[in-house]
């Protein structure tokens, strides 16, 4: 599916579901990881997660637009366009939008580390995420010198 695609459909599950045109743009956004998708309020303008579209297919994208489509017509309605506002619970209830999007992966929720820093005197070990320059920093226990050691993935579950 491509942009002008997308339009089509949103202009239509607009229509159907709200009663209400959609007068603005929408477009696939392939940065958007941990959202689905989102509304600006300037422009009036909707992204939509293309990777939550190849993953998870037409269904679970069609919740993702309706939820966007609820901040988009109740802000141009002046009315609680805002996640806790009760106009927006009721709406997206009603048209059977999803409150939340579905994680892409597990991965992503994990802590991954990537460095160990071992202390040469009393060996305590620290797992770090990013490499650090260990000439600036000594152990938080006995203020030892510090050796950075990398890892091949430590998850931390």
């Amino acid at each position: 599916m491509n942009d002008e695609q997308l339009q089509v459909w949103v202009e239509q599950i607009s229509l159907h579901f709200f009663g209400r045109p959609f007068l603005h743009q929408v477009k696939f956004n392939p940065r958007l990881r941990t959202t689905g998708g989102r509304y600006f309020t300037k422009s009036h303008h909707i992204d939509i997660s293309r990777k939550h579209y190849d993953h998870f297919g037409k269904e679970e994208t069609e919740k993702i637009i309706k939820h966007e489509l609820c901040h988009y017509h109740l802000h141009l309605l002046n009315k609680g366009y805002k996640h806790r506002d009760a106009d927006f619970k009721q709406l997206l209830k009603k048209v059977g939008g999803s409150r939340y999007c579905r994680p892409l992966s597990e991965k992503h929720n994990q802590n991954v580390y990537r460095y160990q820093l071992k202390c040469l005197k009393c060996e305590s070990t620290y797992l770090r995420k990013r490499k650090m320059d260990v000439s600036k920093y000594v152990c938080g226990k006995c203020k030892g010198k510090l050796k950075l050691i990398p890892l091949d993935y430590i998850h931390d579950s």
